[in-house]
């Protein structure tokens, strides 16, 4: 079914509206996969939080062209899925990733974050990448350590008095 230029519009302005508001996107061959593999893998992004689109090649490097992805449009070539992060990092990577574990067809061909193309097999680096919650609590992890080593140290002083006194008094007693 082809397009009328009204729809190519509308195409162009709500990936160009999610892509300027992404902060990492993935681009992954498509090819071979079948219509049932390619539903599961929407719904495990829409659970995700990643904005999942095929694109016609043309449209997508126009919805991209000014946005910080506009380093991918030299790649947009072949059947392509885009992947766009919303909320989190690396959850493109990670929705990408484990689906290819288990589909060998879904080939990531590009990475990028940050305005940078990342190689696509870097893809772990980006799917490893904590979220939001994971590196709050490492943070307070890190603050929170500190502070109870000088709580244990200082601890440590009376403990060792009570230990040297109960050593004494068991020697004394033993003489």
């Amino acid at each position: 079914m082809a397009l009328n230029l009204e729809q190519k519009k509308a195409i162009v302005a709500e990936v160009s509206d999610v892509a300027s508001s992404a902060l990492s996107a993935v681009a992954a061959e498509y090819r071979g996969l079948t219509v049932g593999e390619m539903t599961a893998l929407r719904r495990e992004a829409r659970n995700n939080g990643v904005y999942l689109r095929v694109v016609k090649n043309s449209l997508a490097r126009r919805a991209v062209e000014d946005t910080e992805f506009a380093c991918m449009q030299e790649g947009m070539t072949g059947p392509l899925i885009l992947a766009f992060s919303q909320e989190d990092p690396g959850a493109a990577a990670r929705v990408i990733k484990d689906f290819a574990k288990e589909h060998k067809l879904l080939e990531v061909r590009m990475v990028s974050i940050g305005g940078q193309m990342l190689a696509p097999n870097e893809i772990d680096v980006l799917a490893k990448m904590p979220t939001y919650d994971q590196a709050i609590s490492l943070l307070m992890a890190v603050m929170k350590a500190p502070v109870e080593k000088l709580t244990r140290t200082m601890n440590e002083v009376p403990g060792k008095l009570v230990r040297t006194v109960a050593a004494i008094k068991d020697a004394k007693e033993a003489a």
